[in-house]
């Protein structure tokens, strides 16, 4: 970690540039918290000359043909492997995640989800053309929507940011983005990459605070705003798109059931659990944070459970042993911290339950059991190295608890029994349903929820489709 604070800029019409207004944000290591960098507090300046770069160069992006686009994002995937320990550095800075892991998991599927969408560029599908009326032909058009405004987290800088613009440049559009106040720095190096490669304007990045955000998406120029965040950010970003109707992409927090049946193989469930639970401390909105197992091997879960999290390790970024770095900022060890501090008295801490050391936001892995289905932990999501558990009698019960809470993105089920799974796959209200593992995505399948976990897809055809309009065009054959 450098001690060096650096002045990262924006990215505006192909040049890096400061605020106009010259107002900076300090950005503070979670490892360390200390000030590692400044970055842009942009006002509605900057906002203003980002939206009218990428709208200048919108005309000509769209009229390029899919090969070209497809072209320029592999040659993208292509600059993010030879730059990749860049990229792992200033990610690593950006969030404490370990080095280590952030090689092996984060740089190997963003570079994949750039090439799934330059491939997905030439492969636009719609109906056929066709006579539905006599004397006349129909056909469909997909055409990229326009100016794309939109705003990545903090638990994943990069991979929310590829997750946002590869769709969004494939299918022609524009794009000006966001990163989180608290993590800049791995974007703006991402920008100094992309401009290398694709034309002025095209590409477009904006620092700065949720005012910025807010500016971005009441600005008359994006035709789409799309936000990965909280629900609190989701519904601000739906009024406000709202005002003067754009389309909005919303992928918004969550609280994923794990339910564990009878049947299940106790040490591979806990296995699993415990690395989807922990895994980016556990700041994931797919993570598996909330365990539903059956009663009659409940005690002995819990048991196998509570020791996996005292074996888990939480440290330094370039320690090989650890499982996951620092909470992201100090309001998130806050709020981490506080859901323990107001646990009700029927529940029970089995392991962890504290900050780890006194330097960094360090929270060691927990387990909570003993709780009841209104308890504000099992409604309200953590985002943090926290796993609770509760216990069912039947699978009526497991799956009134699972869909009893306002998120629905992701869940799980854990069982040998064929047609146990199928059948709760098919009564879980979720996005998504693994069975028999938790966690692993790919660029080919859709990954977005329903309820107050959001709409619109990432990923796959789907999310390519997200970023696109269909125009109906119906020309006369008669002579």
């Amino acid at each position: 970690m450098t001690t060096e604070v650096r002045r990262l800029r924006n990215y505006i019409n192909g040049e890096f540039r400061d605020a106009a207004d010259g107002r900076t944000i300090d950005v503070v290591s979670p490892v360390t918290e200390e000030v590692y960098a400044t970055s842009p507090l942009s006002g509605q300046a900057d906002v203003d000359a980002a939206m009218e770069a990428a709208a200048a160069a919108f005309p000509a992006w769209r009229d390029t043909t899919p090969a070209e686009r497809q072209k320029a994002l592999l040659k993208i995937a292509d600059a993010f492997e030879e730059r990749a320990e860049d990229l792992i550095a200033a990610e690593s800075e950006n969030t404490g995640k370990p080095i280590g892991l952030t090689r092996s998991e984060e740089i190997p599927p963003m570079v994949d989800q750039i090439r799934f969408f330059a491939g997905a560029a030439r492969l636009l599908e719609g109906r056929s053309a066709g006579e539905y009326m006599e004397g006349l032909t129909s056909i469909v058009r997909r055409e990229p929507v326009g100016v794309c405004a939109q705003v990545a987290p903090w638990n994943y800088p990069m991979m929310m940011a590829v997750w946002k613009f590869a769709p969004a440049l494939a299918a022609g559009n524009t794009v000006v983005i966001k990163p989180s106040d608290t993590t800049p720095a791995s974007t703006v190096l991402m920008a100094e990459i992309i401009g290398q490669i694709l034309p002025k304007g095209v590409f477009n990045v904006l620092c700065g605070d949720r005012d910025t955000g807010r500016a971005m998406v009441e600005h008359p120029t994006p035709a789409m705003a799309s936000i990965t965040g909280s629900v609190r950010a989701g519904m601000q970003v739906a009024e406000s798109a709202a005002k003067d109707v754009k389309r909005v992409h919303l992928e918004l927090g969550g609280k994923a059931p794990v339910v564990v049946f009878d049947d299940a193989d106790i040490a591979k469930t806990v296995a699993g659990v415990s690395e989807a639970g922990f895994f980016n401390a556990g700041q994931d909105c797919t993570a598996a944070t909330r365990v539903l197992v059956h009663e009659s091997i409940h005690d002995a879960f819990v048991t196998a459970l509570a020791k996996a999290a005292a074996d888990t390790k939480t440290g330094q970024p370039d320690d090989e042993d650890v499982a996951y770095g620092p909470l992201n900022n100090a309001n998130q060890l806050k709020q981490v911290s506080g859901f323990i501090e107001r646990l009700p008295a029927h529940a029970k801490v089995e392991a962890g339950g504290h900050r780890v050391g006194d330097k960094g936001y360090f929270y060691a892995p927990t387990v909570v059991s003993g709780l009841k289905q209104d308890d504000e932990i099992i409604q309200n999501e953590v985002f943090g190295p926290v796993i609770t558990v509760q216990s069912f009698t039947d699978e009526k019960q497991a799956v009134d608890y699972a869909n009893g809470v306002e998120y629905a993105l992701a869940s799980s089920v854990w069982t040998t029994n064929h047609s146990r799974a199928m059948r709760m796959s098919k009564n879980l209200d979720f996005g998504c349903v693994w069975i028999n593992t938790h966690i692993p995505l790919v660029a080919e399948m859709p990954h977005g929820g329903f309820k107050k976990s959001g709409y619109g897809k990432d990923l796959s055809a789907y999310g390519f489709e997200d970023y696109t309009r269909i125009k109906h065009v119906m020309t006369s054959i008669e002579d």
